[in-house]
């Protein structure tokens, strides 16, 4: 049921699939006409950063948002006193946010494909793809609840969509955060950096990046902490 009621939003479906496909394929366009230099060709070096930034639209912004109306118009407080354990409703979110993402890399990945991406196709780099985006689905959706549980739903629409263009814009997301000069250390700290950094080793070399994946754990361990302590049903 929270795939299907996720899948009906057509502003969801927006921030799911159609933005990032909007920005993989402009970004190699600007790349080649701005003659950006990556170690890698432009799609290799952005369609990693690109399903990073389906994962955060998908576990962060939809997410806050849709928690977040439900808790105004009451529907968590119905659900919470139900015979179904809270515990049961927030795995049924976490549940619908990996089929929705699972549906977003079958697009983008065929797209990416068709436009000449060659990721790396090894046992390593299959495996190190899916941790950096269940890591990255864990903080990001921690963050998610943190935000729709503790601000009003129009607030948490603000915020929600603001963080998401501040991060795809200057978040070190979608392009490498070297491409940001000096801030590029300081954005290797943020999830959406980490994310980034995590997709594009596993891709680009078949490998772990184990420091983006403690960044990731720690701000899934800070987001479930705030989110116990603040978050309320109603």
């Amino acid at each position: 049921m929270e795939t299907r009621l996720l899948l009906r939003n057509g502003e969801q479906l927006l921030l799911a699939v159609v933005i990032p496909l909007i920005v993989l394929v402009g970004g190699i366009e600007a790349a080649k006409r701005l003659d950006l230099s990556f170690s890698h060709s432009p799609v290799d070096t952005l369609t990693p950063g690109v399903l990073a930034l389906a994962v955060m639209s998908t576990s962060f912004t939809s997410l806050a948002i849709a928690t977040g109306f439900e808790r105004r118009y009451g529907v968590l407080k119905r659900l919470g006193s139900s015979p179904l354990p809270r515990s049961g409703l927030l795995a049924g979110k976490v549940g619908a946010l990996l089929l929705v993402e699972l549906a977003q890399f079958v697009v983008i990945g065929t797209v990416a494909l068709l436009l000449g991406w060659s990721p790396s196709h090894s046992p390593v780099a299959v495996v190190a793809l899916l941790v950096s985006a269940l890591l990255g689905t864990a903080a990001f959706a921690s963050l998610g609840l943190f935000v729709a549980g503790a601000l009003r739903a129009e607030a948490t629409l603000a915020v929600a969509n603001l963080v998401y263009l501040l991060l795809l814009a200057g978040g070190g997301v979608v392009f490498p955060s070297r491409s940001y000069g000096p801030a590029g250390e300081a954005l290797g700290l943020l999830p959406s950096g980490a994310l980034g950094s995590a997709m594009r080793t596993a891709t680009l070399h078949g490998a772990f990046s184990w420091w983006s994946l403690l960044v990731l754990a720690i701000w899934t361990a800070a987001g479930t902490m705030l989110t116990a302590r603040t978050f309320t049903w109603e």
